[in-house]
Formats: structure tokens, sequence, C-alpha cells
């Protein structure tokens, strides 16, 4: 189980639609593929909370986002893109710190 507030990597990643199954982003996570406030992690249970920075490869480039939420589900897009803030969407440093 996790921590009230915290989710499992492999789930969040998978409702915040990063990746299109659970079994892909567990894959990506176990092959070191994945980084938790710059620290890799093999580990698909880690638990992740608010405020968490998260670096992984996403087709040809590499993502860097904030955990913004945990998320009940694995909803519409619209809906996954509230749970995290994107730290390389070229917004000025202001912004993105906000």
């Amino acid at each position: 189980m996790t921590a009230p507030g915290a989710i499992r990597l492999d789930k969040w990643l998978w409702q915040a639609r990063f990746f299109k199954s659970r079994s892909l982003s567990a894959a990506q996570i176990e092959e070191g593929r994945v980084r938790v406030n710059g620290q890799p992690v093999t580990k698909i249970s880690t638990a992740i909370r608010t405020g968490d920075v998260l670096t992984f490869a996403q087709g040809g480039r590499i993502r860097v986002v904030r955990v913004l939420a945990a998320g009940e589900r694995r909803g519409p897009a619209t809906e996954a893109q509230m749970l995290y803030v994107d730290l390389d969407a070229g917004e000025s440093a202001p912004e993105r710190l906000a």
C-alpha cells in the first residue's frame, strides 16, 4: 500500500496518459528509464507525491514533469493534463514555478 496522498509510479504514468498501458509504464520503470527527483528508480511500486519531478523518455523526447495531483482514474486527456505541469514546455521560469 502507498501512503495517503501518494500513488504508485507505474499507475500515475498510465493515468496521466504518458503510456498506453500500465504494463508499458512498468517496463520503462523496471529498465531504469524513469527518474524521480533526479534519482533513477527501478521499482514500479515507487510512491510519488505532489511536487515530485519525473524525468523519462517518451517517443523521441525527454519529458520532465512536476506532479500536481495523484489522480483518481484514467480519464480523458484533458483531465490527465491537470495531473502535471510540463517543465520543458518552453514556458518562462516564473510560470513554471507558479
